[in-house]
């Protein structure tokens, strides 16, 4: 919430505000008179929130005080995207060691690379969860989730050790030997945080889920598609969230948490407890709520990015899209993935009320051109952080990067 007071001055002013600052004291020059008045517009509030405030009028000066609350723009949504070139990427390939509890060998699990991270705000840090390869796995490497630590969300300090790996327990069937991929993160209201993440054994990927109290210490909870679904092909697992304050909390709709995943189109489960999943279905079959678009960025398949994100008027979904060799955008490469946003209706998740036709991030950087995988931009992990929005992804699955937005 926000309350405010404003009075208008005639003035001859052209003023940066810092963010942050908010009353801002002026004497007027001369009496105000009717021509002076200016009516005080969202557009104005919305950037009381942003980097910095300008004052563009040649004949106003603003008396303003302004009381914010923490949790003032929960409903507020990212606007545009920039890339941090100045520091990107921000993590790259690491030589941390470990011993890995299958195999019984010292690992250097991060050494070949680190991309698509998950990320979370918590004491007033920004804690980066990444899939890390090592070397040595027989598919392209064995994955695992390591951390990383930042106060400013650029600079990293990265633990030793991964946090979440596949090892002797009732999930290594699933996770060996190509190992854990892709964690999203969200908070529970409950306490604590639950986790998404690709359980691949080197013929199925599957969607799982895992909890902590603290983010180091995880318990797996088994796969999110079970029964007749378990051995299907299922990744990407975005849970729907309210923000709360820098939190990202899983929201209840119709009484039931909703999440969105996929890798081909894109499907739904719901679940009473964040624990226990059901996938919508009909005859045996999932059903799809978003799909791959002809001539479009997103014309080979569709997969999640981050949380989708709840307020009042939508739910919206930030996405990874994948073009065609032939028959998608002409204009990009072929295979490049891109990023896109999806629209829901905030009362039934399962419908789409809308779709951006453009992409809104696109590999054009050299580390995002060039590498494991050339030509891509996975976004993966969102964070609301410092009164800006931080978007971190992972580039030609190698390296990753950060984007950072104000409040749309």
């Amino acid at each position: 919430m926000s309350s405010f007071n404003a009075f208008f001055f005639p003035a001859i002013t052209n003023k940066s505000l810092p963010r942050g600052q908010v009353r801002f004291d002026f004497l007027p020059s001369r009496p105000m008179n009717r021509s002076g008045l200016y009516i005080l517009k969202r557009e104005f509030y919305s950037h009381l929130f942003s980097d910095s405030i300008r004052i563009f009028s040649s004949h106003l000066l603003v008396l303003v005080s302004c009381t914010l609350l923490f949790n003032c723009t929960d409903s507020a949504e990212p606007g545009t995207f920039i890339k941090a070139d100045a520091v990107n990427p921000v993590l790259g390939p690491g030589s941390g060691t470990f011993v890995c509890p299958v195999t019984n060998d010292s690992v250097a699990w991060e050494i070949k690379d680190v991309f698509n991270p998950a990320a979370v705000v918590k004491d007033g840090k920004v804690w980066l969860l990444y899939r890390a390869e090592d070397s040595i796995g027989r598919f392209n490497g064995t994955s695992r989730i390591g951390l990383a630590v930042s106060s400013d969300g650029f600079n990293f300090r990265r633990e030793s050790a991964p946090v979440l790996y596949p090892e002797h327990d009732e999930m290594l069937e699933v996770e060996w030997e190509g190992g854990i991929e892709d964690p999203r993160v969200v908070s529970s209201p409950s306490g604590g945080y639950v986790m998404t993440y690709t359980a691949y054994d080197g013929k199925t990927a599957r969607l799982c889920i895992a909890f902590s109290d603290d983010l180091i210490k995880w318990r797996k909870g088994g796969t999110v598609l079970r029964d007749e679904f378990r051995n299907l092909w299922s990744k990407s697992g975005a849970i729907v969230v309210e923000r709360q304050g820098e939190k990202m909390v899983a929201k209840k709709i119709m009484d039931k948490y909703w999440m969105y995943f996929g890798d081909t189109d894109l499907f739904m489960a719901w679940s009473k407890d964040l624990k226990s999943w059901h996938p919508l279905e009909k005859d045996g079959k999932l059903i799809p709520v978003l799909s791959p678009r002809p001539g479009k960025f997103d014309s080979r398949l569709v997969e999640s990015g981050p949380f989708a994100l709840w307020n009042a008027n939508r739910i919206t979904l930030l996405y990874n899209g994948m073009n065609l060799d032939a028959g998608g955008d002409a204009d990009l490469p072929a295979g490049a993935y891109c990023s896109g946003k999806a629209y829901f209706n905030p009362e039934d998740p399962t419908v789409l009320t809308g779709r951006d036709e453009q992409y809104f991030l696109k590999p054009d950087k050299p580390y995002e051109i060039e590498g494991q995988v050339n030509q891509v931009c996975f976004i993966e992990g969102l964070v609301f952080f410092k009164n800006r929005w931080f978007l971190y992804y992972g580039t030609a699955d190698s390296k990753i990067a950060v984007a950072v937005a104000g409040i749309d």
